[in-house]
């Protein structure tokens, strides 16, 4: 019985997939692709790239600062009072938390800005996937999580083509 009950649930999803969506025209765009590859993408990586560039090399030279005056603790700590010393350290401290603090200010701003971009970005990316899947009579477009998509119906260059545009 339960046998029977199988074989007729496979039987009956093979004609309903046959007759069902036997008409329909699917389409597949890999997103990966297009944030990886895109002109608007590439763009964006370079405005955020030029935008934080100057806010990166200040904290570079900040952290050569620093390490610049470990060195030299290092170098003069036999020669220090006990208390120079220690005030040095704790400096020294102090300046390694205020740039740990503004490294993490730099990296919180770049990925709300990144956010932002990506998600106009996503907006452009929609309006293409709509304006083909209309164009070409797609009824179905789907972005990832798909096992395999052949190269018929993947439609990621079109969209890629037309962001460039």
């Amino acid at each position: 019985m339960r046998r029977l009950l199988l074989t007729l649930l496979v039987l009956g999803f093979t004609l309903f997939a046959e007759n069902g969506f036997a008409d329909d025209k699917i389409g597949y765009v890999s997103l990966e692709k297009i944030l990886r590859e895109s002109p608007p993408a590439i763009d964006i990586g370079r405005k955020l790239q030029k935008e934080f560039a100057p806010r990166g090399e200040e904290l570079d030279a900040m952290q050569k600062q620093i390490n610049d005056r470990v060195a030299a603790l290092e170098k003069d700590a036999l020669t220090m009072s006990e208390t120079d010393r220690r005030n040095k350290e704790q400096d020294l401290s102090n300046s390694n938390l205020e740039l740990q603090r503004k490294k993490r200010e730099l990296s919180e701003d770049f990925e709300l800005r990144k956010g932002q971009e990506l998600a106009t970005l996503q907006e452009r990316i929609n309006k293409a996937v709509s304006a083909i899947a209309q164009a070409d009579g797609y009824d179905l477009v789907m972005y990832e999580n798909v096992a395999y998509a052949s190269k018929v119906i993947d439609i990621t260059d079109k969209v890629m083509k037309s962001l460039g545009n």
